[in-house]
């Protein structure tokens, strides 16, 4: 009786298996067809059980349909990821140049066999191809659960940090740079991961690259309260810190004061959403007053801009803008 149970039990999983993977709304199985595919697998069974065994399956909560057309049968109606939220999902993996090639099309795997095989196919022909701008650092996955279980665990972590240079003719890794560091968020930005934490030296946050990540360790030291380095209070507001952060360079937290052509309306309301202050002026301007902090990065954002956006405060960014714009001056000869 008891290896009667056991074939029963692994006749319902692989009934189950078999119903996900080769079926759909225009891919039904009938019963004598599910038989089949069970036979496959060195399963012997009546069409009786079948229907028995379907009704199980619905029981427990599967979505098992029954179609009615001219090719009648059995098929999984909704899925936990339908066909547009895998396509998604694998449009994200594929853009995302931190995931590895090699990542990207294991990954991409996966995510297909949320489908049927029908569907997979059709998701398949649509895949982009192999990404050259992918970065090839596989320790990054390892980096991301370590991070993640060192921010749970309130504890710091370690690694070496590198840069590329060029090295002869080529691109290569500079020797790198040990951190200890207090995590506190990861942050998804422009294409890039990054780290955002407490180097043990100063009393700011951070911004790190994770592709840029080698031999990431959890610490047994506890992290330092991202309180005593922030304005954050409670929680850490990554959505926030990334909106102020600009390019994810790191920086003095300063009120700003920008002076906008209406032509840039959209590009500054997606930058900075309800965060800001936005006001009126004239000659088709309006004016932006909010907390940013100061970097490179800021000063590289505000650089593509030209004359459609104008420092009005602090002076010191200000000063800083124009002797940008002096330095490209002399660099294409305009005096």
């Amino acid at each position: 009786m008891a290896n009667e149970n056991e074939a029963s039990r692994v006749k319902i999983l692989a009934l189950y298996k078999i119903l996900n993977m080769y079926t759909d709304e225009e891919h039904p199985l009938s019963a004598d067809g599910l038989c089949e595919k069970l036979g496959g697998y060195g399963i012997k069974c009546e069409r009786k059980t079948i229907y028995r065994d379907i009704a199980a399956l619905k029981g427990f909560g599967a979505d098992i349909l029954y179609s009615h057309a001219q090719k009648g049968g059995y098929f999984i109606g909704e899925r936990d990821f339908e066909p547009p939220e895998v396509r998604l999902l694998t449009d994200a993996v594929n853009a995302a140049p931190f995931i590895t090639n090699k990542k990207t099309a294991e990954l991409t795997a996966k995510l297909q066999s949320l489908l049927s095989v029908w569907q997979a196919k059709e998701a398949k022909s649509r895949a982009h191809s192999e990404n050259p701008l992918k970065h090839d650092n596989e320790e990054i996955y390892y980096a991301i659960y370590t991070i993640d279980r060192a921010i749970a665990g309130g504890r710091k972590i370690s690694f070496t940090y590198h840069h590329s240079v060029i090295k002869g003719n080529k691109p290569a890794l500079d020797a790198g740079r040990k951190f200890v560091i207090s995590p506190y968020a990861l942050i998804w930005n422009s294409d890039k991961y990054y780290l955002a934490g407490n180097y043990q030296k100063y009393d700011s946050v951070s911004v790190y690259r994770i592709d840029r990540m080698r031999r990431t360790e959890m610490l047994c030291e506890p992290a330092r309260r991202f309180e005593e380095v922030s304005c954050y209070r409670g929680r850490f507001d990554a959505e926030d810190f990334a909106r102020r952060t600009f390019y994810m360079y790191s920086g003095e937290k300063r009120q700003i004061e920008l002076r906008c052509k209406d032509s840039t309306a959209e590009t500054m309301l997606d930058r900075f959403g309800g965060g800001v202050r936005i006001s009126r002026a004239q000659d088709g301007c309006f004016t932006v007053r909010g907390n940013v902090y100061v970097s490179e990065g800021l000063i590289e954002w505000l650089m593509q801009y030209g004359g459609r956006v104008e420092v009005v405060s602090p002076p010191e960014l200000r000063l800083e803008v124009i002797n940008r714009v002096k330095e490209l001056n002399a660099v294409y000869g305009v005096k």
